[in-house]
């Protein structure tokens, strides 16, 4: 198996729990920016006088930048460290937040909200994840790594109900302010608890030049193609469609969008579960085989929402978001096991890329289903055809050989063990 970047060097006091805990808050933190901006087009519609296709610019740059930050932030962990790229993006939402109560012009959105959120958000996401695991923990990887992801599921849907209730009750302003708050309040706690297991970052290749190294070494092979075509589904069937159309398409069939956007809730709150699942299944079980049930599962929930839409909620539908909030980040923690499976300590990197893949399907497929919807007066054929994506996931990630030399998941140990060759100081959690 080829390494694609350098091996951790762990050697820094610390726990690995403590460091985990101030990675989720991190994590929340920045999730919670990233459900505000479906809530702000209509406010800003209202409020500025804005078309919504100018509100979706903005949130179009946003995740745009968030998919293209990810491999940068990670190669950039390896020269300055997790704490201080943590603690610089928090500073950038919540100076994109505090920025965007004062704008007067959409291209401002632009700027705060699509750049400076989308680049602090894209550095403390599922590659945070991946980075923290790969540096502080060896046999529980998978199980910690769904921990992690549950927490941005935390922070992007248990939020949305009470980021709701703000606007309604008081003004966009007051929502995207109290999220710059929730991010200045976060900083200290990140700073003391996030830490690298190393004596400090270690000089070495410029950050972006080692990014894209490592995406031009990974490009010529077949793993990394197929890996970054599957999450592109996961983009494209879950930001893509879920988070962005769901709410107006249940609206189309009479459903108040504050009712749409507690069923959003209701998934994010399976999400914990099922990533939390999918993290511990990851440690036991072929992640290949996990993503292809997860994909054709997803799919097939989604060929079937057409016929569960009503106005009203019903047990069906109820069914409905249980099981897709059990599928819908699932997909994270066997994707990162194969990364590093393939790439060894540079799975970080190579995983960011194969993000950035997710955040393209994901544009690309809420572009197209605003195009499908004005041109069918209907969001049924987006359904259909995220269902169809799905399916080929499932069949793509059959597909995927196991790397030479190793197993796919290499075996856990029955219990925790250190290493005789460590020093006194705590090594990362086995």
């Amino acid at each position: 198996m080829k390494t694609f970047g350098p091996r951790p060097h762990p050697h820094t006091p610390g726990s690995p729990w403590t460091v985990a805990a101030g990675a989720a808050l991190a994590i929340v933190t920045a999730g919670a920016f990233s459900t505000l901006a479906g809530l702000l087009v209509g406010p800003l519609h209202e409020d500025l006088g804005w078309s919504r296709a100018s509100v979706g610019l903005g949130s179009l740059v946003n995740m745009i930048v968030y998919g293209a930050s990810a491999p940068f932030a990670a190669a950039l962990m390896d020269r300055l460290g997790m704490r201080r790229v943590a603690v610089g993006a928090l500073c950038l939402v919540g100076a994109g937040a505090g920025l965007a109560t004062t704008m007067t012009a959409p291209w401002q959105f632009v700027l705060y909200w699509g750049v400076l959120v989308g680049l602090g958000t894209g550095a403390v996401a599922t590659t945070f994840a991946a980075t923290v695991t790969e540096r502080w923990f060896v046999a529980r990887r998978g199980f910690v790594t769904g921990l992690l992801t549950a927490a941005s599921v935390v922070g992007q849907f248990v939020f949305l109900p009470v980021l709701s209730w703000v606007i309604d009750a008081y003004s966009w302003r007051a929502a995207a302010t109290a999220l710059a708050l929730a991010a200045a309040g976060a900083l200290p706690v990140v700073w003391a608890a996030v830490r690298d297991p190393r004596n400090g970052p270690a000089p070495g290749e410029d950050a972006a030049r080692r990014a894209v190294r490592t995406l031009a070494r990974a490009a010529h092979h077949g793993p990394f193609w197929l890996l970054a075509g599957t999450f592109a589904v996961c983009g494209a069937s879950t930001n893509g469609v879920m988070w962005t159309h769901f709410a107006p398409a249940a609206h189309d069939h009479g459903m108040p969008v504050t009712v749409a956007a507690s069923l959003l809730s209701l998934i994010g709150i399976f999400n914990v579960a099922g990533t939390v699942a999918s993290g511990w299944l990851t440690d036991r079980a072929d992640p290949r085989r996990l993503l292809a049930v997860y994909y054709a599962l997803r799919g097939l929930t989604l060929l079937a929402l057409p016929l569960l839409l009503t106005s009203a909620v019903d047990a069906p539908l109820v069914a409905f978001t249980v099981v897709f909030g059990l599928l819908d980040v699932a997909t994270v923690p066997p994707t990162i096991a194969l990364c590093r499976a393939h790439y060894g300590a540079g799975a970080p990197v190579v995983f960011g890329w194969v993000s950035a893949a997710h955040q393209v399907g994901a544009g690309a497929v809420a572009f197209a289903g605003g195009t499908a919807r004005d041109a069918f007066g209907s969001y049924d054929p987006v359904w259909v055809g995220a269902g169809a994506l799905c399916a080929g996931a499932a069949l793509l990630a059959l597909t995927l050989s196991r790397p030479r030399g190793r197993r796919v998941t290499p075996p856990a140990p029955a219990t925790p063990r250190r290493s005789r060759a460590l020093p006194a100081s705590p090594p990362p959690c086995r």
